[in-house]
């Protein structure tokens, strides 16, 4: 069912990806910097693209950015969770290490848990 879903959704954005690309043919001059500062610079390049490429180009572009937006903005997430597992980590091999002593645990909260597997 999921996947008759994820190949209906691709076939009707594929559709609508081809139907923008038909509409918009028309080649347009696309320009790096404002044509006055271009002169003024001696970078006067253009070039003329379908109109369609402008705005898949820009599309995409814009996905891209939001996905490196959102990788900076869950940096500090992930680093927190990193920190975390190793807290984690380090005090399980300190449980370990008191589980392995044979004389009895002077914690009220392990001795309570050592009660619990005996």
């Amino acid at each position: 069912m999921l996947r008759t879903l994820r190949l209906i959704f691709i076939a009707v954005t594929g559709l609508v990806l081809l139907t923008i690309a038909l509409a918009n043919r028309a080649a347009v001059p696309v320009r790096l910097l404002p044509e006055d500062l271009a002169l003024f610079l001696g970078l006067s390049t253009a070039w003329e693209v379908p109109l369609f490429l402008v705005i898949l180009g820009a599309v995409a572009a814009g996905v891209l950015i939001g996905f490196v937006w959102e990788w900076f903005r869950e940096m500090r997430i992930r680093t927190d969770a990193r920190g975390k597992t190793r807290e984690v980590a380090r005090l399980e091999r300190e449980l370990a290490v008191l589980r392995d002593t044979k004389e009895p645990p002077k914690d009220d909260v392990l001795a309570l848990l050592d009660q619990g597997r005996g």
